[in-house]
């Protein structure tokens, strides 16, 4: 019911909605006694299910309002059928009705506050006594307004018996329906993270570098104001020395913007989806993204992994940004068709990823400059080539760690293969 409360925002209109399906629910019934005074329908559990999908109406009103609507439907169902009913006997036929849905709400309300913590088995014998003792008292009414005598034990069976299956069978229904709507909201929140997680490790080696570009710029800009200090000391030559203070003083101020935009993107790379992620975590975010971008490129790529050591890590962003870089590359120089790896295990002090593919490899002078800045196999249809900084950003991020990372010569295979080690204590902090 989802949808209801979604749209229908009047808490008025929602009574009157829930009122009018619990009454044409109702029709589906069975009588098990003599005549139509006690039956055995769906409304009840059309209630029960409705009051604990939406928990915030108020029982009692909800009950009134459903008792009411169930007693006047029931009687015009009786005018319509039948031409010489009177309006008060068929008030009196249903009046007991009516009292089941009030007693029922009232005794549904001594536990609203307690839905949610309950488990569906005590939910189910909660509801089943209070099913019970709401038959009670319409069974009470019935008796009182025909002057009929009271239930004898073995309908009090058959009623017992009705009330607890078709309580368990309620709950038993609203449980799934809660837990596909938790599943949907599962699926919701894991695409949320996994886009997070692609921003975030995006922007991740923008920072890094930016970072390096800030320290470059604090250096220059000592370099340049130790210039005008000693060119100011001579008479000859002030002017150079006013000109060197210019530029140090803009130098100074593309300092500060840079300051501005780094703080900016540090921001958004802090706001984390996660404290820690397990390195399985991880490989399978990696797997799972690339295997979309390959299919974006209409390739068919095996993605295979093995994982002989897993911990969590509070360092997922720098290894995403890592592993989707080899990977991706990966992708790009597979043609067609193509299987790529990863491997995590465990050396000594070291935790070694290893991203091997079956692309078009790399050629052996090409081999010695592979992780310089400006490398580049990748050109656009244009022939204009990539900015070749990947495998830089890649080396760097792995160094700043205490890592390595090397290109692993080939062995009887075609296969590419990087070798990346970073130390486990820089990852996991027990």
């Amino acid at each position: 019911m989802g949808w209801m409360q979604n749209h229908v925002k009047s808490q008025g209109v929602q009574i009157l909605i829930i009122a009018l399906f619990v009454a044409i629910a109702g029709e589906f019934k069975i009588t098990p006694f003599s005549g139509e005074i006690f039956r055995i329908g769906l409304g009840s559990s059309t209630f029960l299910l409705l009051l604990l999908l939406i928990r915030q109406l108020p029982y009692i009103k909800t009950g009134i309002a459903v008792g009411v609507t169930v007693l006047l439907f029931r009687t015009l169902l009786d005018i319509a059928s039948t031409d010489h009913l009177m309006l008060l006997d068929s008030l009196r036929k249903h009046f007991s009705a009516m009292l089941y849905y009030i007693v029922f709400a009232i005794g549904m309300r001594l536990i609203q506050e307690r839905l949610h913590e309950l488990h569906p088995l005590i939910l189910g014998a909660c509801t089943a006594v209070i099913d019970f003792m709401s038959n009670e008292m319409e069974l009470i009414a019935r008796s009182t307004l025909y002057h009929l005598p009271f239930v004898q034990p073995s309908q009090w069976l058959l009623i017992s018996v009705t009330a607890v299956v078709r309580c368990y069978f309620t709950i038993g229904l609203y449980s799934s329906i809660m837990v596909s709507q938790m599943r949907i909201v599962h699926a919701e929140q894991q695409k949320r993270m996994e886009q997070m997680l692609t921003i975030n490790s995006g922007l991740y080696g923008e920072v890094f570098y930016l970072k390096k570009s800030m320290d470059a710029i604090e250096k220059i800009t000592v370099k340049s104001y130790d210039l005008y200090c000693r060119l100011n000391e001579s008479p000859a030559s002030k002017d150079y020395s006013k000109s060197i203070l210019e530029i140090t003083q803009q130098i100074h101020e593309i300092k500060k913007d840079s300051q501005r935009i780094l703080a900016g993107l540090i921001k958004l790379t802090d706001k984390e989806t996660a404290s820690e992620l397990a390195l399985s975590e991880i490989v399978q975010f990696v797997l799972k993204s690339n295997q979309e971008y390959s299919s974006m490129l209409r390739k068919e790529i095996r993605m295979e992994h093995e994982l002989r050591t897993n911990y969590p890590t509070s360092h997922y962003i720098p290894l995403l940004t890592v592993l989707n870089n080899l990977v991706s590359n990966a992708v790009e120089a597979i043609e067609v068709k193509g299987t790529i790896r990863i491997q995590v295990y465990a050396l000594l002090q070291d935790t070694v990823f290893i991203v091997s593919d079956t692309g078009s490899g790399i050629s052996e002078p090409d081999k010695e400059v592979v992780f310089e800045p400006g490398f580049t196999t990748k050109f656009n249809q244009e022939g204009i080539a990539a900015t070749g900084i990947g495998l830089s950003h890649v080396r760097d991020i792995v160094k700043s760690f205490g890592g390595s990372i090397e290109l692993k010569p080939y062995k009887h295979t075609d296969e590419t293969t990087f070798v990346v080690s970073f130390p486990t204590k820089a990852l996991y902090k027990e």
